[in-house]
């Protein structure tokens, strides 16, 4: 008697140790580590999704089609494509200008410009007796119209290696335009009265070459006026004028 009941009471014990470990393994195991690691995760979706519009407007603001549409391209594209159109046209007048004021005048040249040259004038090159030291050049033409003479005359002595520098302060207003059977002028200034001038020659030959429309452009072929039987003497001092309408503009300088 007292035997089966001492089984019965250890039955029951194990009983209930068993119930004990089941609950005590369901009570602390995947459940309770479960709920501890959902409660973050349920909380961390609630922080992300409060962060998300602001990520996603700051995205949206950064890569999207606001800022990208209407500031990159809308203001930037647009915006300096209008100051780029805007500078070409200021860059086309200010190259007109500035043509106009290194050419003395070309601008003001007829839409259909007609150079003088070698195969339209008459040219001849004379030393003057004052003031000393200077030549004169004249050119005359004799087509059946009107040519255009722009800058200044490009001399060559014989086999000069240099060309001579013009009188700045010479530079006529336009461009100097001879109706047929006129004439025009340039001074040149052989050699340094006080002998400072280095590398005196004495020139045989002389080659008188004309400019086109823009600087040092060819405008033609080139005249070769005779020259007096002993020559003409030069040094590092040769300069010549701009073209100039009147014989006492030329030799002015």
């Amino acid at each position: 008697m007292r035997t089966s009941r001492l089984q019965l009471l250890a039955a029951a014990g194990v009983a209930v140790a068993s119930l004990a470990l089941t609950a005590c393994q369901d009570g602390t195991g995947t459940r309770d580590e479960g709920a501890s690691v959902s409660q973050p995760v349920a909380s961390a979706p609630s922080g992300a999704s409060s962060q998300a519009p602001k990520e996603s407007a700051s995205g949206n603001g950064g890569n999207g089609s606001t800022a990208n549409g209407s500031t990159a391209n809308g203001s930037g594209s647009n915006g300096s494509g209008g100051d780029a159109a805007g500078s070409g046209d200021s860059g086309g007048k200010g190259s007109s200008a500035g043509k106009g004021s290194a050419s003395g005048g070309s601008d003001d040249a007829p839409a259909t410009f007609n150079p003088c040259n070698g195969s339209n004038t008459s040219v001849s090159a004379a030393p003057v007796s004052r003031p000393v030291n200077h030549m004169l050049i004249t050119v005359k033409n004799t087509g059946s119209k009107n040519c255009d003479l722009t800058y200044y005359p490009v001399l060559r002595f014989d086999e000069m290696q240099w060309v001579p520098q013009p009188v700045e302060e010479s530079k006529p207003q336009a461009v100097v335009t001879l109706a047929p059977g006129e004439s025009a002028y340039a001074g040149v200034l052989l050699s340094a009265a006080d002998g400072s001038g280095s590398g005196g020659a004495t020139g045989k030959k002389l080659a008188v070459g004309f400019q086109g429309r823009t600087p040092n452009s060819d405008g033609g072929p080139a005249a070769i006026p005779s020259l007096p039987a002993e020559g003409v003497y030069y040094d590092s001092s040769l300069t010549v004028t701009y073209w100039q309408y009147s014989m006492d503009d030329a030799l002015t300088y």
